[in-house]
């Protein structure tokens, strides 16, 4: 596992930016405890090899109203912003100036939970994406291997409050997961900022 003090995650062939604490305790708790309640959770289902399959987690999406977004077969239409959701992102925003028009909600019950190996590539994403990722809730390990490769290169410990930032040939060259784990987790609340540039 390597970890940096700098903001900067110095990852070849990435652009990596990570905050470990970029909110205070007290705002976390509160974010995390009304995103909780106030969140319509779905648990949708993909098809894989001709079964269809529960996603191992709760999510929702939310967005502005052409921010449309298909991923892993799953065509999603974004849910108005709510008021807190509008401010996380107009906090977001300021920190990586650049506009993002949705967010997807993942919600981590247990450790039965994951999220497996992909990258952040769809279309109306464009280019090279940004992907700002803030963690809310139990402490998480967030794995980062090549594409093409089966070994983990690096990992971090996303805790409560933290800020991960994705962007320019990230993921072109990177794919990442969260792994199932059976240590005892608390249930962790993710934040996955986003621009979709074309209608899906």
């Amino acid at each position: 596992m390597e970890l940096f003090d700098s903001p900067l995650l110095q990852l070849s062939d990435a652009e990596l930016d990570w905050y470990p604490h970029w909110l205070s305790a007290d705002c976390a708790d509160q974010w995390l405890a009304r995103l909780q309640a106030e969140t319509p959770w779905q648990q949708p289902q993909v098809f894989l090899h001709g079964k269809h399959y529960p996603v191992p987690r709760l999510l929702a999406w939310y967005g502005d109203a052409e921010a449309s977004y298909r991923y892993s077969g799953l065509n999603h239409q974004p849910l108005p912003w709510t008021p807190l959701l509008a401010q996380i992102r107009a906090r977001v925003q300021e920190a990586v100036g650049q506009p993002l028009n949705g967010v997807l909600l993942n919600y981590y019950r247990d450790g039965n939970d994951s999220m497996g190996w992909h990258s952040d590539d769809e279309p109306e994403l464009g280019h090279n994406p940004l992907i700002a990722s803030l963690n809310l809730g139990g402490t998480r390990r967030f794995d980062l291997r090549r594409k093409g490769q089966s070994r983990i290169e690096h990992s971090l410990e996303l805790g409560h409050g933290a800020l991960l930032v994705m962007r320019g040939a990230t993921q072109h060259h990177w794919q990442h997961q969260v792994a199932k784990t059976a240590k005892p987790v608390a249930p962790r609340l993710n934040l996955t900022f986003r621009l979709i540039r074309t209608q899906s």
